[in-house]
């Protein structure tokens, strides 16, 4: 008996240890009708831990503290239909920087495309397979965290191999191109608006892109993995990407990739150009006013 407890004490462990990810999974339900049992998204809070934190998402093995950390937030509210919600999901990751205990913000996107059906203590399951009519809102909540799950896995090898992330880009790809399909789902479809989950894998699997992926690359391994030993260098290798992306800007406007990226590294650029001499700041903040438009004041106020 003892040994029959250790077998399976043992595969638990490496069931959960096969893990790429330290996710924590948050579910907020206070906009959700009051006749709905609140117990119900406790319930889907452990299940969608559970989903995310004990199951395999790459054939490499990670050891613990080479795992990515990442949050989801599902923010929820009722829709009208019995068990069916809709809300948005605030994805969030990070990646540590050499020689330094700073976890560089690498996703911070907020999606609105999310409805799904759920029933408390149903099984929450993942399909390649296209799934429609009445079971695609039951599958379309897992289906929208298998997406960006491989989108943290892609920008995560992005940034340690040279356009290593491509694999999870296409993985991604391949949930857009097989997404469930039924009434007020949304998000996975050309159509569907200029900034949602086809948008940003068209983006990254574009071959007229490939210069933002270089850019991922040049941006974390020369100069944040450099930054504590080499400030003044890694600065101007920061620098040389944000010509690179301005280069990349001019010639595709508009792309959802460049917004995505600066999403996550507001704070973090005005942090390492409040440092810098006179000309690298002044030429970083005219870059970075064109590039992030949408902070540009903050810039301004920050970086004069």
């Amino acid at each position: 008996m003892n040994k029959l407890f250790l077998f399976f004490l043992l595969l638990l462990s490496s069931s959960v240890a096969d893990s790429q990810l330290r996710a924590r999974v948050s579910v907020v339900s206070n906009r959700v009708a009051n006749n709905v049992d609140q117990k119900t998204f406790q319930t889907l809070q452990t299940a969608l831990n559970n989903f995310v934190n004990n199951r395999k998402w790459s054939t490499d093995n990670f050891d613990a503290n080479e795992k990515i950390d990442c949050s989801f937030l599902l923010n929820l509210e009722s829709t009208g239909d019995p068990n069916v919600y809709k809300g948005s999901l605030t994805i969030q990751s990070g990646r540590p920087v050499f020689n330094s205990s700073y976890i560089s913000p690498v996703i911070n996107y907020q999606d609105n495309d999310i409805i799904f059906k759920y029933i408390e203590f149903q099984q929450l399951e993942f399909n390649d397979a296209r799934v429609s009519g009445t079971d695609a809102l039951v599958s379309n909540l897992t289906a929208v965290f298998a997406y960006w799950i491989d989108m943290i896995l892609g920008f995560d090898y992005d940034s340690f191999s040279a356009r290593g992330g491509n694999i999870y880009f296409q993985k991604a790809q391949n949930i857009v191109n097989n997404a469930p399909e039924g009434r007020n789902i949304s998000g996975w479809k050309p159509f569907d608006g200029t900034r949602n989950k086809y948008w940003l894998a068209e983006n990254l699997l574009n071959s007229k892109y490939t210069i933002f992926h270089d850019a991922i690359y040049d941006y974390y391994r020369l100069g944040m993995d450099k930054l504590y030993d080499q400030e003044a260098t890694a600065r101007s290798q920061v620098l040389n990407v944000l010509s690179m992306l301005n280069t990349f800007n001019t010639e595709n406007a508009n792309t959802m990739i460049l917004q995505f990226f600066f999403q996550a590294k507001t704070q973090e650029l005005i942090q390492i150009f409040s440092k810098a001499n006179p000309a690298d700041k002044s030429k970083a903040l005219d870059l970075l006013k064109r590039l992030d438009v949408s902070s540009s004041t903050k810039y301004e106020e920050q970086l004069k």
